[in-house]
């Protein structure tokens, strides 16, 4: 679909053009007003665009009342008839529309969500995991070409969060239904997603499998947005046959050309920061490694699975590095002057006029 959506002055959507691939689990990731959720919504039919058309299945619905369209959406908000049983609710839309063999129907959807035994309970006897499955048993029992799936587990605590986040992903593959899912949950899209697209200020700003959106970012947005990145500012000053020289604060590093949205002139030079090394005094970077500082501790934090530290690098600010506490815990202290090396491989080049912030967490942001 090409389409773009305006509310008044605001463009909320700019001219999106977008094609998902019939049986995959796509993901549309982005902060709060992005247009994200948006666009969902002209999918659904819940909004018409302003210009442009949608079509589902190679079929135009663009003027499809939403209950014409092949599509079923699960919503944060469960909205789950509570006078009705768990299966009365999964069988509503089926008995509406008159289908054949409803509780043959009905068993099965529950089952693939595994709440078949609990098909005599009324909602308010559900847990949120439990509630939100007997609404996504709801959808899927439709058959629906396209699943729309809108912050469908935002309102669950984060360990019942990732157990769904696999469950989502299982039922996916067992149907072999299109879901399309709205999140502003870098992890979530991260987990479940075939394909990621990530959404700024109503345009795509970059889109493909999650591996390669993370490991190679072509904005300093997705960089910052979709996990934490290590930017620095850079000049291109040589080549070295598929390496491309740049000056980062007084040091030269190494970036790979086939890593490198911009090759000439300013670059902003990245790394994430479970790459990095920690350099005490005597200790040497391994052959091919890019090396910046030396640089002061300011914080370490022990996270359970790794340690984060905070590094201030003289005239390039302060560096992120996520230590694998492979040995127990935290390996330099507080106040320890460190040099940071990484692998030359693991390091990306973005255009150097881009804002190195943008994408990254506001802490000042109004709520």
């Amino acid at each position: 679909m090409s389409v773009t959506k305006s509310f008044g002055s605001f463009l909320a959507v700019d001219d999106l053009d977008l094609t998902i691939p019939a049986g995959s689990f796509f993901a549309l990731l982005g902060p709060s007003g992005c247009g994200k959720t948006t666009t969902l919504r002209m999918v659904a039919g819940l909004e018409q665009p302003t210009s442009g058309t949608v079509c589902i299945g190679g079929r135009d619905v663009t003027g499809d009342r939403a209950h014409r369209r092949p599509v079923n959406t699960v919503f944060q908000s469960y909205a789950l008839f509570p006078h009705l049983t768990i299966a009365d609710n999964v069988a509503f839309g089926l008995r509406r529309r008159r289908q054949h063999d409803v509780d043959a129907k009905v068993k099965e959807a529950l089952d693939l969500v595994e709440l078949g035994h609990l098909g005599e309970r009324k909602p308010t006897q559900l847990s949120g995991g439990q509630a939100q499955r007997v609404a996504l048993a709801r959808a899927i029992v439709n058959r629906p070409e396209l699943l729309l799936l809108d912050e469908p587990l935002g309102a669950l605590d984060l360990k019942l969060r990732r157990q769904m986040q696999l469950e989502l992903k299982r039922i996916q593959t067992e149907v072999g239904l299109t879901f399309v899912h709205v999140t502003h949950d870098q992890e979530e899209a991260m987990t479940m997603a075939d394909t990621v697209a990530v959404m700024n200020k109503g345009k795509i700003e970059q889109m493909g499998p999650p591996e390669e959106l993370y490991s190679r970012p072509h904005t300093a947005f997705v960089a910052n947005f979709l996990g934490q990145s290590n930017l620095a500012p850079g000049q291109v000053v040589g080549r070295e046959g598929d390496l491309l020289l740049v000056t980062v604060g007084g040091a030269t590093v190494k970036v790979p050309v086939d890593r490198a949205v911009a090759t000439t002139g300013s670059v902003l030079v990245g790394v994430r920061p479970e790459k990095i090394g920690l350099l005490i005094e005597g200790q040497e970077p391994s052959p091919n490694h890019n090396v910046v500082g030396p640089g002061i501790v300011t914080d370490v934090s022990f996270t359970g699975v790794s340690t984060q530290y905070q590094v201030e690098v003289e005239h390039l600010g302060t560096f992120g590095v996520f230590s694998q506490n492979l040995l127990g815990g935290a390996t330099v202290t507080l106040g320890t002057k460190v040099r940071l090396a990484w692998s030359q491989e693991f390091t990306f080049g973005l255009d150097g006029d881009q804002d190195a912030a943008e994408g990254a967490a506001d802490l000042d942001a109004e709520p």
